[in-house]
């Protein structure tokens, strides 16, 4: 039977990426094992699945309903293992994991190897990027998020709304001057968050009144990794829009200092955690979360104190 499941495992996640290669990368085997997989669930149902071919790979009509089928049936046996790891057992299985980079390397990279240490009969895969990953399409159990958190699929967990600051080196504001207003910025090196899909070059402020305006900024220069940005700043080259509590050191330290517009101030943030909606959580993802929550609630409040 347990052969059986992961077969169907399979199947699904081909159906999902859209082909055995991705099914693969997604799984950690390779493609001929994924081939050989549905081919044993196809002799078993004794009939095709997967229309294949030179171009394309489509599931026939028995593959669509199939698959919803086993929406249920795996959902089923998530509750299952759910409610037994719930009864006292520990957290065992493997745990998909994205961070953001920064993040990633300073906070969630170490926790992760603490969780190993206390729960040394799970599997963590870990993925730092800055790009807002697809969740579904990447098979995610945890994701670490900052930014205006919409995903309606996922349960959103928050853990603190992250305050924002436009700041630059002293060096950069001697030799350009401040901006006063949001327009001024246009006359100004902007430092931005660039991947595809990004929204992280149009920067929305607000003022107290409630009135906002997202300003299309540009610069010369732009990086998918935030602490490229960061080192950017520091180095003179522009200004950043960054969370307080990555740069409280640097502004501690009087290495960055905050660009003030009048009236205007950036919009915040939620820092949160993103993970599958279901009636029982796999007590991994659980523990996860926890452990998730609790150690970066502790961490921007370390990080804060340094600059309050």
């Amino acid at each position: 039977m347990s052969a059986a499941l992961e077969s169907i495992r399979v199947f699904m996640r081909v159906i999902e990426t859209g082909s055995f290669s991705a099914a693969a990368r997604t799984l950690r085997m390779s493609a001929a094992v994924v081939s050989y997989r549905v081919k044993v669930l196809e002799d078993h149902l004794g009939c095709r699945l997967f229309i294949r071919t030179t171009r394309r790979m489509s599931p026939t009509e028995a593959g669509r309903i199939f698959y919803e089928r086993c929406l249920d049936v795996v959902e089923a046996m998530e509750r299952a293992e759910a409610s037994v790891a719930e009864s006292g057992a520990r957290p065992r299985g493997t745990l998909k994991v994205t961070a953001p980079l920064g993040l990633g390397r300073r906070v969630i990279g170490p926790m992760v190897a603490d969780f190993r240490t206390r729960f040394p009969e799970t599997q963590v895969w870990l993925r730092l990027s800055d790009h807002l990953l697809d969740l579904v399409q990447e098979s995610v159990d945890v994701a670490i998020r900052m930014s205006q958190l919409q995903d309606s699929s996922m349960t959103l967990r928050k853990i603190v709304d992250v305050e924002r600051v436009l700041c630059a080196a002293p060096s950069y504001l001697e030799r350009h001057g401040a901006p006063k207003a949001p327009d001024d910025l246009f006359q100004h090196v902007c430092l931005l968050l660039r991947f595809p899909g990004s929204q992280q070059f149009r920067w929305t402020l607000t003022a107290a009144r409630k009135k906002t305006v997202t300003l299309p900024v540009s610069g010369p220069i732009d990086a998918d990794d935030g602490d490229v940005l960061t080192e950017w700043a520091l180095a003179g080259q522009g200004i950043a829009l960054k969370p307080v509590f990555e740069i409280a050191e640097h502004l501690a330290a009087g290495r960055l200092v905050p660009v003030p517009l009048t009236d205007y101030r950036p919009q915040s943030a939620t820092l949160g955690v993103l993970y599958p909606s279901r009636r029982m959580l796999p007590k991994r993802v659980k523990s996860f979360v926890d452990t998730t929550v609790e150690r970066l609630r502790a961490h921007v409040k370390e990080q804060l104190q340094m600059w309050s």
